[in-house]
C-alpha cells in the first residue's frame, strides 16, 4: 500500500523504481488518461446530443408580402397562438388602441406601415420558433432582402382581394433563387375576393410557384363559411371576430357525409364537394421533400384579423417547415450541427430603446452553440470580443441568454464594431455569401437646421447609416453632405428618427444625380488624374472610400470611356 502511495508522489531524479513500482504507475496513468479521454469524448457526445436535439425543435422563417396585405397582423396572431402575447394588436385601427407588437418604432405606429423588419421567437408545441416580419413597402425591400439571408423558410401573404401584387413578385424571385421552401397564406377571406382557382393560377403565373393547396374556403366575404383543411381532414367554421372554438372544428375524412349540409348548407356543400374534387385531379399531393427543397407551396386560405386559419397555418407548419439549414460561405458549406460556433449579422438597428441609446446588431446562429462571456472571433477586424448580455427578441423588448443554437437571432450590443454582413466564429476564417448591398437610387442634400445640434446630426447620421438602410457621401470639393437611398420613403424616416431619437433637425435639397459608383484603379497617376478632372464629382462615403457621383448615365458612359484604367463599381462592398 505504501509503495502505491509513493508513486503519486514526485521522486528524485536518481531514485531507484523497482519494475513493480514502475507497472503501478504507468497503469495508474493509463487509467487516469483512459478516464479523461472517456469523460472528455462522454461530454462531447452529450453536447453533440443537445446540439442536435435543440437544432430539431427550431424553426427560422420571415413573413414576406405586397405592403397592406395583413402581414404584420398575421404575425400578431401566430404570436397570440404561440400564446407569446394576450392580446393581439393591430397596425391600423380605431377600435383597437394596442398597436402591433412587431412595429416597435413610433414612425410605426403612426403610419401604419412596418418600416424595420422585427424578431420574435417563441414556443409552440414543443418547438421553438423565430419569426422575422419585414417591411413591405418597395422603400424599404433593402431591409427584407437581407433579412430573407437569415431565415430557413418563409410564409408569403396575399390579399385575396387584391391577388398577387409587385412586390410580392420582387421577393417571391429571391426566395426561388435560394430554393427557400414557401407557404402562401390567402389573407382576408372574410371580404369580397378573387376565386380560389384564379388566385392559384396567378400563384403560378406570376410567381412562377408550382402550388397544392392544404385548405380551401367555402364562400368568401358575406358568404364566407369557413375553411375544409385538406391537410388533417376537418371543416373550420368560420365566426368572425374571434378566435376559433374546438366546438367549431369538425372532423371530416369523407365530405360525401350527409352531415356536411347540416353545417354549411346543401349549396355551399355541393360546391365544396365539386372544387375538392378538382383540387385533387389538377394539383399535386402534398410531398415534404418537394417542399423543403422549394419545389412545391402549399397554399393555406383564412382571415388573420379574424384569427381564421391560423392556427392551422401555424399547426401545419411546425410539422413540415425546415429545421436550420446548411449555410455556403467563400471557404466551405457551413452545417448547422458542427461544434463549432458561427454567425454572421444581417442587420443593425440603432435606438431600438430610446431611453438607453442602445445599438444592436442582429447576429444568426449558423452552427454550434453560443455562449454568453465567451470569446469569439470578429473576421473582419480580426479581433476577439466578448458579449456579457446577447439578447433574445419579442420585438423592442429583449431577455439576456446565456446561450443560443442555430437557427436562433441573437442581438448583441454593439459600440460600432459590426458592420451588416460581419462573421463571429470561434477561430476559424469563414465570409458567409449572398448577404447583398444597394447601389442608391435616390439622392439628396442633407443640412443641418439647428447649428447648435451639429455633434447629434453627426452621430445620428453615422449610427443610421450604419444600419444599412441609406448611405452618406460628402463632396470632396464643397463638403456638404448627400445621402442616398433606395426608396424616397427612408428621407422621412431618417429625418424623423434624427429629431425623435437624437434632438437632431435636418433639411433636404434635391439634388440631380444618377448613379453612385465607388472606384479604385491600380495605375496612381491614372487615378490621380481622373480625380483632378472630374474632382466636381468626387465624393467619399462613411468609410473614406472614393465614389463617383454621376449626374447622368451619359456622364457616367463618358468617364468609363475616356478612363479604362479605372473600375467603376455600383456597390460598396467590392
Amino acid at each position: 500500500m505504501d509503495l502505491v502511495l509513493d508513486a503519486f508522489h514526485p521522486l528524485p531524479y536518481n531514485h531507484f523504481i523497482s519494475n513493480q513500482a514502475a507497472k503501478i504507475i504507468q497503469n495508474w496513468y493509463l487509467c487516469d488518461s483512459f478516464l479523461t479521454t472517456k469523460l472528455v469524448k462522454d461530454n462531447l457526445f452529450v453536447n453533440m446530443a443537445n446540439l442536435k436535439k435543440e437544432i430539431s425543435i427550431r424553426r427560422t422563417f420571415g413573413i414576406i408580402s405586397h405592403p397592406d396585405a395583413g402581414k404584420t397582423t398575421l404575425t400578431e396572431k401566430l404570436l397570440l397562438f404561440g400564446g407569446a402575447i394576450q392580446i393581439a394588436g393591430a397596425v391600423k385601427s380605431n377600435k383597437i388602441k394596442k398597436s402591433a407588437t412587431s412595429d416597435f418604432m413610433e414612425i410605426e405606429r403612426q403610419r401604419g406601415i412596418s418600416v424595420a423588419t422585427s424578431v420574435m421567437a417563441f414556443e409552440y408545441r414543443d418547438k421553438k420558433i423565430n419569426i422575422l416580419d419585414t417591411p413591405g413597402h418597395q422603400d424599404f425591400a433593402e431591409d427584407t432582402y437581407r433579412t430573407l439571408t437569415a431565415v430557413d423558410s418563409v410564409i408569403v401573404v396575399i390579399d385575396v382581394a387584391k391577388g398577387v401584387e409587385t412586390q410580392t413578385e420582387k421577393l417571391v424571385k429571391v426566395c426561388r433563387m435560394r430554393n427557400t421552401p414557401i407557404i402562401v397564406f390567402i389573407n382576408k377571406l372574410d371580404r369580397e375576393g378573387l376565386d380560389g382557382f384564379d388566385l392559384l393560377d396567378e400563384l403560378e403565373q406570376k410567381l412562377g410557384l408550382t402550388v397544392t393547396p392544404l385548405s380551401w374556403p367555402i364562400g368568401m366575404g358575406q358568404r364566407f363559411k369557413g375553411v375544409y383543411n385538406n391537410y388533417e381532414q376537418q371543416l373550420n367554421l368560420f365566426r368572425a371576430h374571434g378566435k376559433q372554438t374546438e366546438e367549431e372544428t369538425i372532423a371530416f375524412t369523407d365530405l360525401d357525409n350527409p352531415e356536411l349540409e347540416n353545417h354549411i348548407g346543401e349549396a355551399a356543400a355541393a360546391e365544396l364537394r365539386e372544387e375538392t374534387t378538382m383540387i385533387r385531379e389538377v394539383y399535386p399531393e402534398f410531398d415534404r421533400e418537394a417542399y423543403l427543397n422549394g419545389e412545391l407551396s402549399p397554399v393555406f386560405f383564412g382571415s388573420a384579423i379574424n384569427n381564421f386559419g391560423v392556427k392551422e397555418l401555424l399547426d401545419c407548419f411546425v410539422e413540415i417547415a425546415p429545421t436550420p439549414l446548411p449555410r455556403i460561405t467563400e471557404e466551405r458549406q457551413v452545417n448547422p450541427d458542427e461544434d463549432k460556433f458561427s454567425g454572421f449579422v444581417f442587420k443593425i438597428h440603432a435606438n431600438m430603446d430610446p431611453k438607453h441609446r442602445d445599438r444592436i446588431a442582429f447576429l444568426r446562429i449558423c452552427s454550434g452553440t453560443f455562449e454568453r462571456n465567451t470569446n469569439y472571433l470578429h473576421i473582419r477586424n480580426n479581433k476577439k470580443i466578448k458579449f456579457s448580455n446577447p439578447t433574445a427578441f419579442m420585438a423592442a423588448k429583449k431577455s439576456v441568454v446565456d446561450e443560443a443554437f442555430p437557427g436562433d437571432i441573437i442581438g448583441l450590443y454593439d459600440s460600432g464594431n459590426f458592420k451588416i454582413g460581419d462573421t463571429l466564429t470561434e477561430g476559424e476564417q469563414l465570409h458567409f455569401k449572398g448577404i447583398p448591398s444597394f447601389s442608391p437610387e435616390q439622392f439628396r442634400y442633407v443640412d443641418n437646421a439647428d447649428p447648435l445640434k451639429s455633434k447629434q446630426l453627426a452621430k445620428g447620421l453615422t449610427q443610421l447609416m450604419d444600419e444599412g438602410v441609406a448611405q452618406l457621401f460628402i463632396k470632396q470639393e464643397t463638403g456638404r453632405k448627400i445621402i442616398g437611398t433606395v426608396g424616397a420613403l427612408q428621407f422621412d424616416v431618417i429625418q424623423y428618427r434624427l429629431k425623435n431619437e437624437y434632438g437632431a433637425s435636418c433639411t433636404y435639397e434635391p439634388v440631380n444625380l444618377h448613379k453612385a459608383c465607388w472606384i479604385e484603379c491600380d495605375d496612381p497617376a491614372k487615378l490621380k488624374e481622373f480625380l483632378t478632372r472630374r474632382r466636381r464629382d468626387i465624393a467619399k462615403d462613411k468609410d473614406g472610400k472614393l465614389v463617383f457621383m454621376a449626374e447622368s448615365s451619359w456622364t457616367l458612359k463618358m468617364a468609363q470611356e475616356n478612363f479604362p484604367e479605372v473600375v467603376f463599381h455600383f456597390q460598396s462592398d467590392f
